[in-house]
């Protein structure tokens, strides 16, 4: 309240008729009951409903976080507001919620949650999905988000959609075996229209006092490339386009507020795209230093021009940037692949001359692209949490971009933005 009244003041408004005029901001609402038990405020009551507020007013409200509404000019010339669809720069992963690779007890998921909720700038987003440890990711982060008291409109949760609980019959789950570790149920994919919808109602259910807000087709890439021949390959696609129809339905019922894609396969995202009205869509080991095919810097572009938003995952070639011997996750060595280890040999020492963390050159090369808007980062370390936040908010000397590309490390040009 003391901030919404100094911005108030700031602006020259009574809080009162700012109250009022919110109300007016959303094109549902005709009217406003006012009442008074004294006969000289009736007047008053009625020059609120008649109130003008500036409209610089709900701009330093917004950026302020004191209204969660995007407030635009309609063709009119009225203000109106609009659900943000707006990311953060930072969208927060939730595998090792799940069980990814290591088993964390229940009060390392809650700090884990916890960091995540107190380092956000704005509404923190959680980017989660059925088949992280079968449902677990998103159980997990239901009870934290409890635990910890967060309202759910404090909270915005993606989850992909395709997978769903299965009893556990075999020693450990049939989808990607040795990744998932103790888990107590197994995951069956389902893409289809009627598919899609039980995973969304089974993940609001699996979140307890929470739903999911942000939508997808968990790697529908990787549900094409399964097809057995030409036949299965047109069925699939028409199941990953049903998917979406009941997706489209639950943001204009809405139930959800943003419908997206995410894949590791580009063409698969350009062939959605071309199907479908995505508000987002995700790219996972296309875009970073090493990788940034001049057919995926076109589609950025085209997906700009649709006015979708891009969210960059797996920054690092899954880890092998920094140092480790997985690149987009297969196994790697030197001796096999000597033009990985000596690019990755280069790239280090161009961040070392410039003072620069490989990590935070990674993460800000995102961000040299205007399509992305967002990068996913996880960690199953809390402690780790706040220096994945200050990784989006790096800065990288101009410099070490031209030297990159000098070397021949990278193969766009860099242009400092107007």
């Amino acid at each position: 309240r003391d901030e919404f009244h100094a911005v108030c003041t700031k602006h020259g408004a009574r809080p009162a008729e700012v109250c009022v005029q919110f109300s007016f901001l959303f094109d549902a609402i005709v009217s406003i009951a006012l009442s008074s038990s004294k006969p000289s405020r009736v007047k008053g009551n009625i020059e609120l409903a008649n109130a003008k507020v500036p409209d610089a007013l709900w701009t330093d409200l917004k950026a302020k976080g004191l209204i969660k509404v995007d407030i635009e000019r309609a063709a009119d010339g009225q203000m109106v507001a609009k659900l943000s669809k707006a990311l953060p720069k930072i969208v927060f992963g939730t595998s090792s919620l799940g069980n990814l690779f290591v088993e964390l007890d229940a009060a390392t998921k809650q700090e884990l949650v916890s960091e995540a909720v107190n380092g956000a700038s704005g509404t923190p987003v959680f980017d989660s999905a059925g088949k992280y440890g079968a449902g677990l990711a998103l159980e997990s982060l239901g009870e934290a988000l409890k635990a910890l008291k967060v309202s759910p409109a404090d909270v915005l949760i993606s989850n992909k959609l395709g997978w769903k609980r299965a009893p556990l019959t075999t020693p450990e789950p049939t989808f990607e075996p040795g990744a998932w570790v103790n888990l107590k149920h197994d995951a069956v994919q389902d893409i289809s229209y009627d598919g899609i919808l039980e995973c969304y109602e089974e993940g609001n259910a699996l979140l307890g006092d929470y739903s999911s807000q942000i939508v997808s087709v968990h790697d529908p890439d990787e549900y094409l490339e399964a097809a057995k021949d030409e036949a299965d390959l047109k069925k699939r696609k028409q199941d990953v386009l049903d998917a979406y129809r009941a997706l489209i339905e639950l943001r204009d019922a809405g139930k959800v507020q943003s419908v997206g894609v995410g894949a590791k396969d580009v063409t698969v995202i350009d062939f959605i795209s071309d199907h479908v009205k995505l508000d987002w869509a995700m790219f996972a080991c296309s875009i970073t230093p090493y990788t940034h095919q001049p057919s995926t810097v076109l589609l950025l572009a085209k997906l700009k021009a649709q006015g979708v938003d891009v969210i960059n995952s797996a920054v690092f070639n899954a880890g092998f940037l920094l140092g480790s011997d997985n690149f987009d996750y297969k196994k790697v060595a030197r001796d096999t692949h000597p033009e990985l280890f000596q690019w990755r040999d280069e790239f280090h020492a161009v961040c070392a001359k410039h003072g620069a963390r490989p990590a935070e050159v990674c993460v800000q090369f995102s961000f040299l692209f205007d399509a992305i808007v967002s990068i996913a980062l996880s960690s199953s370390k809390p402690s780790r949490v706040k220096g994945n936040i200050e990784l989006a908010n790096a800065k990288v000397p101009d410099a070490l971009w031209t030297d990159l590309k000098a070397k021949g490390l990278i193969s766009v040009d860099v242009h400092a933005r107007a």
